[in-house]
């Protein structure tokens, strides 16, 4: 039996939580957080949901659960800013690691911790859910099998409203240092899909817009990818739609077909067509109705670490759609495309370029 431990008993955690009381081969250690009742909401809902009082310890201060040997599975859901922090500090205890996104908020943090977790033996799982989605993962198949053809185009988009009063629930919420910014926390599945399922990256060019000045990161972003294989692709995120969040819509072009996902739940096959495949196109349309991704995904990570499986998701996966945010960042900042593999950026540049135009503009 894995014994797992969670740092930050947000609303995130729940998910989590859930999770595990599904799992037969995990079970919950230890809680943390520096809110003593959160944690006990966090145990109180886990314990409802097992059916049983088993002892969970509560630790304010997170060191100590990292330090605790029992432990073999640190859950990170805490604010993006310590993602990699924590990250480092628990492979460097020899856990296992699972991960919130982002990975992290700089390239050198994200490169640490694939470092340490190939140092340490250690597996890290990267929050990319929707890569475990079983319509995702027969798309996937499908590309490797050769079934649509050579990918030509990729448009990811989300359309999605983010309220004044959401960034001041949280002092954190809407800075570069701590948030990371709107694409990373808002785009970045819809960008790890689309760099997933159309493969490596030459070149990323990018512009972001911020209209509401009382935050420091970006509302708007767009952005234009090269792929290695020709491709194109394109990213179109912003949290100003009014009223509400109207969705998220993925569409792929290939040789031999073309496939649209959208809906407010992201889970509606708006078209799908595949030369000659009638018969796939109507699986393809049931497949899209599964769901269950997160369960999915803590499986596949306990799988790779009692049976030494591919974990879909580990560090190195999980910094891929980074990098891409990154470059488009970078792009912005620079007004020209930037190469890929990026060898360094932090999201503190961000602030440090909008300081430089507000004096700019003084």
């Amino acid at each position: 039996m894995l014994k797992a431990g969670i740092i930050g008993c947000g609303y995130i955690s729940k998910k989590h939580l859930k999770t595990i009381t599904r799992l037969d081969s995990v079970k919950l250690h230890a809680v943390s957080d520096v809110q003593k009742s959160r944690m006990e909401e966090a145990v109180s809902f886990y314990l409802e949901n097992i059916a049983c009082n088993a002892p969970v310890k509560q630790y304010q201060d997170y060191l100590d659960l990292v330090h605790d040997s029992e432990i073999d599975i640190i859950i990170i859901t805490v604010i993006s800013g310590l993602h990699a922090k924590i990250a480092k500090q628990g492979l460097i205890e020899s856990k296992h690691v699972i991960v919130e996104k982002p990975l992290a908020l700089s390239i050198r943090e994200a490169d640490e911790i694939i470092k340490l977790s190939r140092l340490k033996q250690k597996k890290v799982l990267v929050c990319h859910q929707l890569r475990y989605r079983p319509i995702f993962l027969k798309l996937k198949e499908l590309l490797e099998k050769g079934t649509l053809g050579k990918p030509y185009m990729g448009a990811v988009s989300a359309r999605i409203n983010r309220s004044q009063q959401y960034y001041e629930s949280a002092a954190w919420r809407g800075s570069w240092e701590h948030d990371g910014g709107m694409l990373i926390n808002q785009g970045i599945h819809l960008v790890d899909l689309l760099v997933w399922l159309l493969g490596d990256i030459n070149t990323v060019y990018g512009e972001v817009a911020r209209n509401n000045e009382l935050k420091e990161i970006e509302d708007v972003a767009t952005g234009i990818i090269h792929f290695n294989n020709n491709a194109k692709g394109t990213i179109e995120v912003n949290t100003i739609t009014k009223p509400a969040t109207q969705g998220y819509c993925l569409s792929l072009y290939f040789e031999k077909g073309t496939i649209i996902l959208g809906g407010a739940g992201f889970d509606k096959l708006e078209h799908c067509f595949i030369e000659g495949e009638d018969q796939l196109v109507r699986e393809l349309k049931e497949v899209c109705k599964q769901k269950d991704e997160q369960f999915l995904m803590y499986q596949n990570f306990i799988d790779s670490i009692l049976n030494h499986t591919l974990l879909v998701v580990d560090a190195s996966e999980g910094k891929r759609a980074l990098e891409v945010i990154f470059a488009l960042y970078r792009s912005n900042n620079n007004k020209l495309p930037v190469e890929l593999p990026l060898l360094s950026f932090s999201t503190i540049e961000m602030k440090d370029n909008s300081c430089h135009k507000e004096k700019m503009d003084e």
